[in-house]
């Protein structure tokens, strides 16, 4: 009887560790099972990966090198967010392709963490595709007109069902049903002037809000091109022979963009489907129709390159023959330039707004995974708390100092220049690669002489050369300030975090703000 006790006795211990074992397996296999977070570039990596800790696999889009604001996501892009649980990005005036990426996955379950406002309200949601349509507003396109022929102006006018304080517009052609959409470029109101070419096409308009986020779209309205079997009368720019205006009819500008920003380089090419011996170019740029064309210099080939100044502008490209006479030229295209209002998009250089980015990750990362709100919240504060011992530092070190004025390449620096009471003086706009004119050197120069400015900052892992510019001409030296819109090798090599890389940044300050 007690033999058979304790065998029953020794079965159950064997039965419970078992049983304990399964669960403790189970609990370890819950425990290690993550979420998955892609953040978009370098800062939003830092922030996500703090506040994820163990329990979240967070990788970065915008890789080594690359760059933010100039990055297209590729289709791999496109499957790791349709695979993902969060998306954390900071705005789109900083990640202009954001919003195309949302419009292009299929994932409705994905919470999109937008981090950033400009110092207004951040916010995240559940991405859902029904968040496209907006609110329940209609566009009419008036003004179609029964048929057109070639050559003939299409002049459209877009009306919304309500008034709103929104303005910016796009419009958008397609041959048929199954092609894609293109963008039209230059027409960002609510009226589409348009040249009838020589096929019938499918147009509709899209009303944007103040995000860039569509608020309302219309139908799309068939233009129906009928010239009665007869090819339209073309006006003659130059004394062209009937062939020569089909040839020109041939050649089309391909390459451009939806829109650019100051600084960037616009890349455009003359393209034509026909075999012709002449390689000598000209292009042509105006202001708009009421201005009169210039001539590029040095653009004599089919390759276009310009480097984007402030304003809008169009342009056109003329094949030359062997005696100089215009054989055939494109028709104009408008080149959009559209800084967002310049806006400075790098918020996440205030050690106080950054923060809030990193509560909006965290908030998000709950959001997704509600059994880790406590790891959330835990890590997400141990992180602010170091972000604020360093904000800190930051007002200790400056508070005292009588220069407070530093020069830089790129104008990348406004928020910590407001937040701690100093004055950034830009040799460049917002774009990493503008070019400063002679006139703008000298006026640095004055400036550097005006506030003993010691040294000409410039942003690691950019060109330096417009810094080493200004500083040779002006007998100053050149330093780095980290901006943090690239993950660079040097941040990579050193193993720099974005606390280490924002301490730099306040060593580095101090050579100029004495």
């Amino acid at each position: 009887m007690k033999k058979t006790w304790l065998s029953i006795l020794s079965l159950g211990l064997i039965s419970a560790a078992a049983l304990a074992g399964c669960n403790q397996e189970e609990g370890e296999s819950g425990s290690t099972e993550q979420i998955s977070v892609v953040a978009s570039f370098y800062p939003m990596y830092e922030f996500a990966r703090h506040v994820a800790g163990d329990r979240a696999e967070v990788s970065l889009m915008v890789s080594s090198g690359q760059d933010a604001h100039h990055y297209e996501p590729s289709a791999k892009d496109v499957a790791v967010v349709n695979e993902a649980d969060v998306f954390v990005y900071s705005s789109e005036e900083m990640e202009h392709w954001v919003s195309s990426l949302l419009n292009t996955v299929e994932n409705e379950e994905l919470i999109v963490a937008r981090t950033s406002d400009n110092g207004g309200a951040a916010e995240f949601h559940a991405y859902d595709h029904d968040d496209e349509e907006g609110p329940a507003s209609e566009i009419a396109i008036k003004g179609a007109a029964g048929h057109y022929h070639t050559g003939d102006t299409i002049e459209l006018t877009a009306e919304l069902d309500e008034a709103v304080d929104l303005d910016h517009w796009h419009w958008y052609t397609r041959g048929n049903p199954a092609e894609e959409w293109e963008t039209v470029s230059g027409q960002l109101g609510s009226t589409f002037e348009f040249e009838a070419a020589g096929e019938s096409f499918e147009v509709r308009a899209v009303l944007f809000d103040n995000d860039h986020s569509e608020y309302a779209e219309s139908e799309p309205v068939e233009i129906i091109i009928d010239d009665h079997g007869h090819s339209a009368d073309k006006e003659a720019h130059h004394d062209h022979t009937a062939e020569e205006d089909e040839t020109a009819g041939d050649l089309t500008i391909s390459g451009l963009a939806e829109h650019y920003h100051t600084g960037d380089t616009v890349t455009l090419k003359a393209e034509t489907n026909d075999e012709i011996g002449y390689d000598h170019w000209h292009w042509y740029t105006r202001e708009n129709a009421e201005s009169e064309w210039q001539t590029v210099p040095g653009q004599e080939s089919n390759l276009f390159e310009y480097k984007a100044e402030n304003g809008s502008f169009e342009v056109k490209a003329a094949l030359l023959d062997d005696e100089h006479g215009v054989y055939a030229e494109t028709e104009s295209v408008s080149v959009v330039i559209d800084d967002h209002e310049n806006e400075d998009p790098h918020i996440w250089l205030d050690l106080v707004l950054a923060q809030e980015q990193v509560n909006v990750v965290r908030d998000a990362l709950i959001e997704a995974d509600p059994e880790g709100e406590n790891v959330y919240q835990e890590n997400a504060k141990a992180f602010n708390e170091e972000l604020q011992a360093l904000h800190e530092e930051y007002e200790t070190a400056l508070e005292g100092a009588k220069n407070r004025v530093f020069v830089v390449q790129h104008q990348a620096f406004g928020y910590i220049a407001e937040r701690y009471d100093l004055e950034q003086i830009a040799i460049g706009g917002l774009s990493t690669e503008v070019e400063p004119s002679p006139s703008r050197i000298a006026e640095i120069g004055n400036l550097v002489e005006q506030y003993e400015v010691p040294v000409i900052f410039y942003q690691q892992g950019a060109n330096s050369a417009i810094a080493e510019t200004v500083a040779n001409e002006t007998g100053t030296e050149t330093a780095v300030l980290y901006d943090l819109e690239v993950l660079s090798e040097e941040l990579k090599s050193k193993d720099l975090g974005y606390i280490d890389a924002m301490r730099d940044n306040l060593e580095a300050l101090q050579l100029s703000i004495q």
